[in-house]
């Protein structure tokens, strides 16, 4: 009978001579380790690793997390991926193609210079040299500037008087007569208005000097440096130097009087 896993040759083990049945006697029914023990050889042993576990952090229990471990473990459902669209791709997806501006634009019927003056008019007053200044850029050849401002002033779209009432209007609380006074010669408003203008800021201008040096200041200067400090501000503003002596002296009669 051969002994499975020994090579079938009449050598034995033994380096001295051959092979002996009876000095190794083999019962099938007695198992290899015995086999080996009775032969003084080491008995063949099947080497297990041994299963590792991590150490739970202090605090936790071990067995807090068993049923979404065993959850984890679960094989799941592949998912179908969903896409978003970022902010700045559907940005970017909504902005004009290149030249298309343009092209809306050169779709666009030309402004004329009249319109341009009717869309400055209709927000406030302008003088006439003002409002050339505002249409210089966009003359043409064909367009004629000073023909299309009479045009303007005889249909009473364009009037320097009525720009001289807003400028006091608008000036009068903050200034003095002439601070206002070189802004109307500043847009080459007629010298009539400009005189007529300058008279009426005069008749008023001490009691809106008044208004404004109580605004900021509120009591008299106690000493000289104060006093320039005040007089620069006033003199700043507009207001003639015997206006402002006036205030600064605190004499109450004559602004009664006046």
């Amino acid at each position: 009978m051969i002994r499975k896993g020994r090579p079938l040759s009449d050598t034995g083990r033994n380096a001295g001579g051959p092979r002996n049945d009876a000095n190794d006697p083999f019962d099938p029914s007695e198992s290899f380790e015995a086999h080996d023990r009775a032969a003084g050889r080491r008995p063949r042993r099947t080497q297990f690793k041994t299963p590792q576990f991590k150490t739970p952090p202090a605090g936790c229990d071990p067995f807090e997390n068993t049923e979404s471990s065993a959850a984890a473990t679960e094989p799941t459902q592949p998912t179908e991926p969903t896409y978003t669209r970022s902010r700045d791709s559907r940005r970017t997806s909504g902005d004009a193609k290149p030249g298309q501006n343009e092209a809306k634009k050169s779709q666009r019927p030309a402004r004329s210079l009249k319109g341009r003056a009717m869309g400055y008019l209709s927000r406030r007053e302008y003088s006439r040299s003002e409002l050339a200044r505002k249409l210089k850029p966009f003359v043409e050849e064909t367009d004629s500037l000073d023909t299309l401002l009479d045009t303007l002033q005889a249909e009473n779209w364009l009037s320097d008087s009525r720009f001289t009432e807003s400028l006091i209007h608008r000036r009068s609380s903050r200034l003095g007569a002439s601070r206002i006074v070189g802004e109307l010669k500043q847009h080459s408003v007629d010298q009539t208005l400009v005189e007529e203008a300058s008279a009426q800021l005069r008749e008023t201008e001490l009691a809106r000097a008044q208004a404004v040096w109580r605004k900021k200041f509120g009591q008299l200067p106690e000493t000289p440096a104060e006093r320039a400090k005040q007089a620069r501000f006033l003199a700043s503003r507009g207001f003639s130097g015997a206006t402002i002596g006036k205030i600064l002296k605190g004499i109450d009669e004559e602004w009664g009087g006046e």
